[in-house]
């Protein structure tokens, strides 16, 4: 009986396995996780469930799911999360398992309700979290420091259908491109093109306020910069998001929870979860209002503390910035010493579109991750301690050299296959003489320059013009690059004119003697008529396009200048900076001005002759540089720039004929006012003592084309006025989008408003006005302590490029029958997002 009873035993046994594993092999599983279409961010606690069963769960705090199902039903997966777009999943009866990754799309939903009232649930939180805010925002703390890696990447967007792909110039690198087009981590395939990384150690301090970063390593391909080295670090792109304005390339956006973000957002609270036994709330807000510069989106938000632990913010359609589609910034935050939620990692994500969809249509990462948290600790104070500015970022000599063993072991977080062929690809391409003419070629179009061997020709905007004295003028610029020599830079350019028959040219050299700080040796000749361009920026005669922009019915004044001079630049770390300068000018009058024979030396020289030496000091604190090879660009600096110079003339040399002395400074500031755009003043002044030729006088600056100028006087000419003592203040406000954004046309084609005003004070001793007053007519006009004022306004931003200024002169006001004189519509390009 008991064989019997275990015989029975087995047998069920048997029986039991064989069914249970037959269930199990009929199992069925879907697993995966949900993410942003657009950041790859994973989305946690979204809502996952068969439409038809009901049966459901939610995504977990990284964004992952899983459903096991005894059979495959037939049903679709409805997926939903607040702030986007349903998701349906289909499901495959043929697979045994479903491995998917769910891209949401950002968008609202219809059945969603918008609650505006003031005393809503999402109105308090955000109440609390702004009450809060002074003890969550880590600028509250005395000190801290992290370890930051940043990642930069590029990549074309749907290079398949790229219109920009199919060139035939790059014809012979398509093979290389088409190995490397990623398409599998995105809904539209992308190639990439461009990355770089870095890594840095970051110090702050509050009290008096500090930062230092010193750069570890640096890995770039195709070049390498250190101004761009220092600006991938994280001095120049910390955002906050407990501040109350947020950084968006040139613009500040509104912070929602920014002190008086309930102007500008509606709030809601949809949902509270629970993570390893934390309450987390979330938080959505979206724009009150079309037009203004805020965001949309969600947070999480830690219980009791009301502490920001993830922020996703994002740019909403028709927002007021250029090449623009779609701009992502995530913030997440982690628990430091149990208690204090401190940021662990930024991303931002940006589709750029500069021409169409189907040409240069981008999309930008950005990733920063932050390790080795410290707060409050002495060991920060002591390494501050070695700043010699209140910030500084240094780059390590062995930056550039790291090796790849060093990055894979350095790397806060490890690149994708696709990253990584990156690097590779970029070798292969840069190796190619194909690939150097195509970029070669981009280089020439876009800056005017085209490097032959150790040499550069151009610009090629200069090559050829015209004016009423020279006739067809054709010029040829020839200088050298750092393949020559990494220190000395030589250039120089021929000119000549069919009508004047004369040629004419300039000559000059600079040797860096040190790139930081930054000090140089700089000499040049010049042979050459005025063309009236005295900053880079500016629009002279001597262009292609100054052609057809001329005013009319404007007196041609035209000046021949034979100048010789010497420079000797020298700057500190603190900004302050000297140059010290000799020079020697002889102007011979060539139409319409008082000709030299007027002017006679006393002291035997040569009339219009004039040698001067002097110094000007400038103090830039903090300014910030994109440096070239020999020359570099300012960015500007978050301080005044103040300017001093003093010149004096000596009768006697060179055959030189006048002695004097020449003072003058300048104080100037741009500085945002968010949210009501920016404002750019320069306040300045100066006097020139003796009794001299108008070319030795001040002439205040006009502008004789319809192409504005921002630092001249636009509805005055050139050769107008003469002054030896004057001040004033330009002052210009770029409001944003304005009055536009309660238009519904010039809302959406992006115009952007501003004003401006121009105004000075100057005059002219009577020894210098009888002095430059001659028998033949020729005089200039005075103001004798009067204003001479212009106010204008515009529209900016048309087609993303363009700019009109409308210019009234106001004072001294015009004869009655000089009315033209009192107004005039100028245009002016510039690229800005």
């Amino acid at each position: 009986m008991a064989w019997k009873s275990l015989c029975s035993y087995v047998a069920v046994s048997f029986c039991f396995i064989f069914i249970t594993g037959s269930a199990f092999a009929q199992q069925r599983k879907i697993y995966g996780y949900v993410q942003d279409s657009h950041s790859e961010e994973r989305i946690p606690f979204a809502s996952l469930k068969f439409k038809r069963s009901a049966e459901g769960t939610l995504s977990d705090s990284a964004g992952n799911f899983s459903f096991t199902l005894d059979a495959w039903p037939s049903d679709t997966i409805e997926v939903t999360y607040v702030g986007y777009e349903n998701f349906y999943l289909a499901i495959d009866t043929t697979a045994e398992e479903m491995q998917v990754v769910i891209n949401l799309e950002r968008g609202k939903r219809n059945t969603e309700v918008v609650i505006k009232s003031k005393i809503g649930k999402g109105m308090i939180l955000w109440r609390k979290i702004v009450k809060n805010k002074p003890i969550n925002d880590r600028s509250r703390f005395e000190n801290y420091s992290y370890e930051l890696y940043n990642k930069l990447e590029a990549d074309l967007n749907d290079p398949a259908n790229n219109k920009l792909i199919k060139l035939t110039i790059l014809k012979p690198f398509k093979k290389i491109i088409n190995q490397n087009i990623d398409s599998t981590t995105e809904i539209k395939p992308v190639l990439p093109l461009y990355l770089t990384e870095s890594l840095s150690d970051y110090y702050y301090q509050r009290s008096p306020r500090k930062t230092r970063e010193v750069m570890k390593a640096v890995k770039t391909m195709g070049f390498n910069n250190q101004s761009i080295s220092k600006m991938l670090g994280g001095m120049y792109q910390n955002v906050n998001v407990y501040k109350n304005f947020i950084p968006v390339f040139d613009k500040d956006f509104v912070s929602p929870i920014s002190d008086n973000g309930s102007a500008y957002y509606n709030y809601r609270l949809p949902d509270t979860q629970y993570v390893a036994g934390r309450r987390m709330l979330h938080f959505v807000f979206e724009p009150k209002h079309k037009g203004e510069n805020t965001f949309i989106g969600d947070a999480w938000i830690a219980d009791s503390s009301f502490a920001v632990m993830k922020m996703n913010l994002r740019v909403p359609e028709g927002a007021n910035l250029n090449f623009v589609e779609r701009l992502d910034l995530i913030q997440e935050y982690q628990l430091v010493n149990d208690s204090i939620w401190f940021l662990s990692k930024d991303k931002f994500v940006a589709d750029f579109i500069f021409l169409d969809k189907n040409r240069l249509n981008f999309v930008g990462r950005k990733t920063s991750t932050y390790r080795n948290i410290s707060i409050n600790d002495t060991a920060i104070d002591t390494e501050l301690a070695k700043n010699k500015l209140r910030e500084e970022v240094i780059v390590q000599d062995s930056a550039n050299t790291k090796t790849d063993e060093f990055w894979q072991d350095a790397r806060h977080e490890q690149l994708s296959k696709t990253e990584k062929g990156i690097y590779q690809m970029i070798d292969t391409l840069m190796a190619m003489p194909s690939f150097q003419r195509f970029t070669d070629l981009v280089y020439f179009l876009g800056t005017g320059y085209k490097n032959v061997g150790n040499y550069e020709i151009g610009p090629w905007y200069n090559w050829f013009t015209a004016n009423a004295y020279e006739g067809a003028r054709v010029r040829f610029d020839l200088g050298t690059n750092t393949g020559f020599h990494r220190k000395l830079y030589l250039t120089g350019y021929l000119a000549y004119g069919f009508l004047d028959k004369k040629l004419k040219g300039r000559f000059q050299t600079l040797y860096l003697l040190n790139k930081s700080p930054r000090s140089t040796l700089f000499a040049s000749y010049l042979n050459d008529i005025d063309n009236g361009q005295v900053y880079y920026d500016e629009v002279g005669s001597d262009n292609l396009f100054a052609i057809a922009l001329r005013k009319p019915n404007v007196p041609l004044r035209y000046m021949k200048i034979e100048q010789m001079k010497l420079e000797y630049f020298k700057e500190w770390s603190s900004g302050l900076s000297v140059t010290f300068t000799g020079q020697r000018r002889r102007f011979t009058p060539l139409s319409n001005l008082p000709v030299k024979e007027h002017y006679p030396s006393e002291s035997g020289g040569e009339p219009l002759n004039t040698f001067e030496a002097g110094a000007k000091v400038r103090f830039a604190y903090l300014e910030k540089f994109l440096d070239g090879n020999f020359y570099r660009m300012s960015l500007g600096s978050d301080y005044p720039i103040v300017e001093a110079h003093y010149m004096k003339g000596f009768a006697g040399i060179l055959n030189s004929s006048y002695n004097y002395h020449r003072i003058g400074g300048s104080i100037s500031d741009y500085k945002k006012l968010s949210p009501y755009g920016s404002i750019y003043y320069n306040l300045y002044a100066g006097k020139v003592y003796g009794t001299l030729p108008y070319t030795l006088l001040e002439i205040p600056p006009g502008n004789n084309i319809w192409y504005y100028n921002k630092y001249a006087f636009n509805m005055m000419t050139r050769y107008e006025y003469l002054a030896d003592w004057y001040s004033g203040i330009n002052v210009e406000h770029n409001i944003g989008n304005g009055v536009f954004r309660f238009i519904p046309l010039t809302r959406m084609l992006k115009f952007r408003q501003f004003w401006g005003a121009k105004i000075m004070w100057s005059g002219l001793s009577q020894a210098n006005k009888d002095y430059n007053t001659d028998n033949n007519g020729h005089s200039f006009k005075t103001l004798d302590g009067k204003p001479y004022l212009e106010i204008g306004t515009g529209v900016d931003n048309i087609f993303k490029i363009f700019r009109l200024d409308f210019i009234w002169k106001v004072l001294p006001r015009p004869l009655p029958d000089k009315t033209f004189e009192r107004f005039g519509i100028f245009g002016s390009f510039r690229v800005v997002f």
